[in-house]
């Protein structure tokens, strides 16, 4: 990336314009910046981590994909932020499962809740790293790709009668909701059907937690809002010269969204504090 391309995305971000000089020095600052806080002591309890990655254009002689893994945290107190990136190859359960133990090694060491899409062994990964905590399946992914296999004439209606699932004021109502929807489609839509029945424990985890968080916990949205900023801001680059390129811009966006964040705490986790205390304390102690 040169420094002309640095100096634009400062100044989308920074909204300034500054020399090349300049530009220069500040990239080598990030540089020292990054590895700072790649290492930086992290809270020891978090009652979610959300996990979740994007594609970008990145250039190692040919132009490739390759995936950005984005860790968003929620500390014991409500207060969200972006715990770590690393940007290279394609995304894997493997690769979840370093970044994972990274954490840990850097004072991660009690969470309640992980938040992320099917990825297969990305469960297992997550578990073999917090083997205490719960997991939660993307419920808004799940209606998606459920939604992709179904006839176009149903797929209102199948949408729903899912809703009455995920939407049911508790557990044992979701159950019920789930067997009349069960009932309804298993005869048209059978393996459909059964991939929610065989998913149904870690779809349905956010149903244990407090109801004021529940509408944040059920899917990856509160990361998926950041990916979609991130990759806005990268559009304009068509494709990142190298690895630290990749890496500067990446820093720099997620620095923007950590200051915004500093000081409001996530919908609904004030009210659920008592309630996720006690949780920890059962669990870890």
């Amino acid at each position: 990336m040169s420094t002309r391309e640095i100096g634009k995305f400062i100044e989308r971000i920074l909204g300034k314009a500054y020399s090349p000089s300049t530009i220069s020095r500040m990239t080598d600052i990030v540089k020292e910046d990054i590895e700072k806080w790649h290492k930086r002591p992290l809270h020891k309890r978090y009652s979610v981590l959300y996990l979740d990655g994007l594609y970008v254009k990145l250039r190692r002689d040919t132009v490739e994909k390759e995936v950005i893994y984005v860790v968003l945290g929620v500390n014991e107190e409500g207060y969200r932020e972006i715990l770590d990136f690393f940007v290279g190859g394609q995304e894997s359960a493997y690769g979840w499962q370093e970044i994972l133990q990274h954490l840990y090694q850097r004072g991660v060491k009690e969470v309640l809740l992980g938040v992320f899409d099917g990825l297969p062994g990305l469960e297992e990964a997550f578990k073999a790293v917090y083997p205490k905590a719960d997991v939660q399946r993307c419920v808004v992914h799940k209606v998606r790709n459920t939604l992709n296999r179904v006839r176009k004439k149903d797929q209102f209606e199948v949408a729903e009668d899912l809703k009455l699932i995920y939407r049911a004021p508790n557990k044992e109502m979701a159950l019920q909701m789930f067997q009349q929807f069960e009932s309804k489609w298993s005869s048209k839509y059978p393996r459909e059907v059964q991939s929610w029945a065989n998913e149904l424990d870690v779809l349905l985890t956010f149903m244990d937690y407090p109801s004021s968080i529940r509408s944040v916990i059920y899917t990856t949205n509160a990361i998926e809002r950041t990916i979609k900023e991130i990759r806005k801001r990268l559009k304009p680059m068509n494709s990142l010269s190298s690895l630290e390129a990749a890496e500067k811009v990446v820093y720099l966006t997620i620095q923007d969204f950590n200051e915004k964040w500093a000081g409001r705490k996530l919908r609904g986790f004030a009210e659920a504090h008592e309630a996720l205390q006690q949780m920890f304390e059962k669990r870890y102690n």
